[in-house]
């Protein structure tokens, strides 16, 4: 009791007036189910379970009985509540501690549960405070453990959770894709020593070496050495800092470089080697370089020589001396670049301050079995890397106090990557990286907030019969106009920004304020008007030429693709001119040979034998769906191809979503015997991607969906629409044959590809030859090789 009376005496001085409003720190307390806590030297990260309510809009398709056979309508759509898991993970100094207990405690309603998980140093030093607090019983796990099924947790669940640091470069940032296979890895952790950790498997890792000289050294030598108490501060002093006022260099004493060593004139030989010769006084931001570059060089050789050593190329860094801090990091990326010559890259976690806090809920929630679902990051509840770092954003530090915030939502679907990706290691969905290209950020940045308007009325609009849309509205606008005005600032906030990133960071909001479905009615009332239209057009298509339908098919998918309520050009049209229909938007198309034109080669293909399977990853409701794709599908089914239908597992601007989809299959097989005997002789089947976005993520799709194409043996794939065969996937490599058709419908895009609004891409490609086959052997080699251990 003497530590909880010392604590409780000390807490007297706290900041009492901080802020800590529950919507935007420790949100949805009132649901919270299970907690956890890590507690290091001045942080400290807590976790929680909660369920949450939201929104979700269904849809139902009308009886052919009752008062509702008379509706004009095809279908109904409802919105309704569901419940869903979510994590929150919370950072604050540890100075905050008393009051963000007291916060919990006020807030907290129906948990059921007795314990909290707890791991760090400072476990023990604030059990006694928790347990008062919180009338929870500490449960202290294992610091290591809770360290590597955390970083397991988020490599495997958060895509652009580990980057490479370089300093200077026209993005600082930039992003890895998340590994299929995650294993093996080295996780350097520098707390206040360093401890190196071969990573085999979920289970199986062990501590390979460390050294005394860590994060501590560098905080301790620099308070003797610059009187500087507080760790950020030191930091602070090193990035102004010159080192080589107080290092002696390899020029220093050879006049030059040492080239026979290899060694360049401006390496460190000598580190504060300067300082028992020069009489002079040494700056403190010099010492504390000098001191940055001492320790950082240390650890770099360390882990280089360990990675050598297990044959490991993955190598992480995380603990309290990186907590993203570019000095840090540019210290350490630069000593692994030159003791491997640059075999091996520093790799850095967003979320590394939150490894032990994730490992130890993990420990906790083992009967729940959290790895048996996909987890993604809820970017309307996060805060974003370096969103605490003051120097970096001093108004998201503002809005936060010394807060920062992970939320992650449990996904209903394990995600999983395509089987026919040629090399899922290298997959990048995302065709331009904005963070490596101001000019197109700042467009693109200036698009949403321009289009902004438009999506909030769309909102209220779906939602007329709650007088309080037009509130949740504004709240939604408030909230994605701060997402992108801080992306303006630290575009690297959830990873690589990307189109798609902003297109989902805007669902993400809109959903939070319970707006899941805003173009709900524009697609009801298109799919009714293009279904009145499907058996004209398909009759019309029956009566041509063979090559000339093939034709008239492809152009079809193409007008179809230009009915996208996501862009403005579009939309504009769609708002004011009711009669724009499908023969308008094909006279819209630009003629051939198109931006991107492989149509010849297609066609060539066509007069082949029938793929075997085809799988579409289909765009937008209405007549894009209806009127062009349809008839595309029937041909396939036609030719002898079965055809898989993938489509959204939900709402995404105008896109068709899954539960839709199968309406409308079955209300076009009613009046086309071609797709009704598809779908009884299940050669036409729908499967949803596990996907909320108007982009296309090939890494992480539903896993029933890659079971049916895996089955199935899929030789065809075709990617329809600007956001899945366009901002994402141009550039994508498949072991089959694939087909990407899109309309370009922004007047910015289309200039800086080449083209003008309405052009065209549609790429057919082959996939890569397979490798030559090895010559046969001698009857010795023969011999040899089946000896051979």
């Amino acid at each position: 009791m003497a530590e909880l009376d010392r604590v409780e005496k000390s807490s007297h001085s706290l900041d009492k007036s901080i802020t800590l409003p529950p919507d935007e720190i420790f949100r949805n307390l009132e649901n919270a189910k299970r907690f956890a806590i890590d507690i290091g030297g001045s942080l400290t990260k807590l976790a929680y379970y909660s369920t949450v309510q939201h929104k979700v809009a269904k849809v139902r398709s009308f009886d052919n009985t009752a008062k509702e056979a008379s509706s004009e309508k095809l279908y109904e759509i409802s919105v309704q509540e569901e419940i869903t898991a979510r994590l929150h993970f919370i950072k604050f100094e540890n100075a905050y501690i008393e009051t963000c207990l007291d916060f919990i405690k006020d807030h907290l309603v129906n948990t059921d549960t007795k314990l909290i998980k707890a791991t760090g140093g400072g476990a023990h030093k604030f059990k006694d405070l928790i347990e008062k607090k919180l009338g929870l019983k500490v449960d202290k796990e294992d610091e290591m453990t809770c360290l590597i099924r955390g970083c397991n947790f988020v490599l495997r669940n958060i895509p652009h959770e580990a980057f490479i640091f370089t300093k200077h470069a026209d993005s600082e940032f930039r992003f890895q894709n998340t590994h299929p296979d995650i294993f093996p890895y080295l996780l350097v952790n520098i707390g206040s020593g360093v401890s190196i950790i071969k990573v085999e498997s979920e289970d199986k890792f062990e501590r390979i070496g460390g050294s005394s000289i860590g994060g501590g050294t560098f905080w301790g030598l620099g308070a003797l050495l610059t009187k500087t108490k507080r760790f950020d501060e030191l930091l602070q002093l090193a990035s102004k800092g010159q080192h080589t006022n107080l290092d002696m260099l390899v020029k220093d004493i050879y006049g030059g470089s040492y080239g026979s060593l290899g060694l360049t004139g401006d390496l460190i030989a000598s580190s504060f080697g300067k300082s028992a010769t020069t009489d002079k006084e040494f700056s403190k931001e010099d010492i504390a370089k000098s001191l940055l570059h001492m320790i950082s060089n240390d650890i770099g050789q360390l882990a280089c020589l360990y990675a050598r050593l297990h044959s490991l190329t993955r190598v992480y860094f995380g603990g309290f001396f990186i907590r993203g801090h570019p000095v840090t990091m540019h210290t350490i990326t630069y000593s692994i670049n030159f003791f491997t010559k640059g075999e091996v890259q520093a790799l850095f976690l967003r979320h590394e301050g939150y490894l032990g806090a994730i490992g130890a809920f993990l420990k906790g929630a083992e009967e729940d079995n959290p790895n048996q679902y996909s987890w993604g990051e809820n970017y309307a509840g996060s805060s974003g890397l370096m969103s605490a770092s003051p120097d970096i954003n001093p108004m998201q530090r503002a809005r936060s106090g010394t807060f920062d915030m992970l939320e992650m939502d449990r996904l209903e679907r394990k995600l999983v990557n395509l089987p026919l990706l040629e090399d899922p290691s290298s997959y990048v969905p995302d065709t331009v990286d904005l963070t490596v290209d101001p000019l197109a950020r700042e467009y693109w940045l200036f698009c949403f907030e321009d289009a902004l308007d438009g999506v909030v009325k769309r909102a209220v609009a779906s939602q007329p019969d709650l007088p309080e849309a037009v509130e949740r509205a504004e709240k939604f606008r408030q909230k994605y106009r701060h997402k992108l005005q801080t992306l303006r600032q630290q575009p690297f906030a959830y990873g690589s920004l990307t189109v798609r990133s902003l297109l989902d960071t805007r669902e993400h909001c809109l959903n939070e304020f319970n707006f899941p479905d805003p173009y709900s009615k524009i697609k009801q009332r298109e799919n009714d008007a293009a279904l009145r239209c499907y058996q004209k057009a398909v009759a019309a298509l029956d009566a041509l030429g063979w090559e000339e339908k093939q034709f008239a098919l492809v152009r079809g998918v193409l007008a179809g693709n230009v009915f996208d309520w996501g862009a403005k050009a579009v939309s504009d049209v769609l708002e004011t001119d009711r009669d724009f229909g499908f023969e308008e938007a094909k006279q819209k198309l630009e003629e051939r040979p198109w931006l991107v034109d492989s149509y010849n080669q297609w066609l060539q293909r066509l007069k082949g034998p029938p793929h075997k399977c085809a799988v579409f990853f289909v765009d937008n409701s209405g007549m894009d769906i209806i009127l062009g794709v349809m008839p595309f599908v029937r041909e396939l089914l036609l030719r002898g191809t079965e055809v898989v239908l993938a489509s959204n597992s939900s709402p995404a601007l105008n896109d068709v979503t899954n539960g839709e989809l199968q309406i409308l299959t079955e209300t076009i097989a009613a009046m086309d015997p071609i797709i009704q005997a598809g779908l009884k002789e299940d050669r036409l089947v729908l499967v949803q991607t596990g996907s909320s976005s108007p982009c296309l993520d090939l890494g992480r799709l539903d896993k029933e969906l890659t079971i049916v194409v895996r089955e199935r043996r899929a030789d065809l794939v075709v990617i329809e629409g600007m956001g899945r065969a366009v901002h994402t996937n141009y550039f994508a490599r498949l072991s089959c044959e694939s087909l990407k058709m899109a309309v370009i419908k922004n007047p910015w895009l289309a200039e800086r590809l080449g083209g003008k609004l309405f052009s065209v891409v549609f790429k057919y490609e082959l996939p890569p030859p397979p490798p030559p086959a090895a010559p046969p052997m001698k009857e010795e080699e023969e011999e040899e090789a089946v000896f051979s251990p």
